[in-house]
């Protein structure tokens, strides 16, 4: 019997970091609204929380989104699956355009202010030959993009420009 190698598509991982010289739990709180969101995605995104009304955030708690990719509207679908404020809370893509999408946000007090680290680990769909193509050309500039306006976005919203301090966006593949 021959072995078939694994045709399903690799993971990456995403890693970056920003400084905020906030306290954690200011910085946690608007993190932890959902909503906000809007406020730190590109516009070209086009991008709107529809879930209803206020949402309670918790284990469990599910977001719904939708956005436009390359004029490509879409409807994307979280779960929040871990939440210990105002230390971290993990939420995974259930529908979206990811075969796995899973962002962990951590937050820590450093030099008197908060540390807010991302880690993304995300899967395209389709075989591995074909992903590593369109994470390589597409998604991983895209989204290396995206997290580097949060950054500048979040800096304006809390009124640091010039105070903060970021790290780079890193992509590579997922071991």
């Amino acid at each position: 019997m021959r072995v078939q190698p694994n045709r399903m598509a690799e993971g990456h991982e995403l890693t970056t970091w920003q400084w905020l010289p906030r306290p954690r739990e200011d910085v946690f709180a608007f993190f932890s609204d959902a909503r906000n969101l809007q406020q730190i995605t590109p516009a070209f995104l086009k991008f709107r929380v529809l879930t209803p009304d206020a949402i309670p955030m918790r284990a469990g708690a599910l977001i719904d989104y939708r956005l436009s990719l390359r004029g490509l509207p879409l409807r994307w679908r979280t779960e929040i699956t871990a939440w210990d404020p105002p230390v971290r809370f993990v939420d995974v893509q259930l529908r979206g355009p990811y075969a796995e999408w899973v962002h962990t946000h951590t937050f820590e007090d450093e030099e008197g202010g908060t540390r807010v680290h991302d880690v993304v680990r995300y899967r395209l769909p389709g075989p591995s030959v074909i992903t590593r193509i369109v994470n390589t050309l597409m998604v991983a500039p895209h989204t290396t993009r995206i997290f580097e306006y949060r950054h500048r976005a979040i800096e304006d919203i809390f009124d640091l420009r010039g105070q903060s301090r970021m790290g780079p966006v890193i992509i590579r593949r997922a071991s």
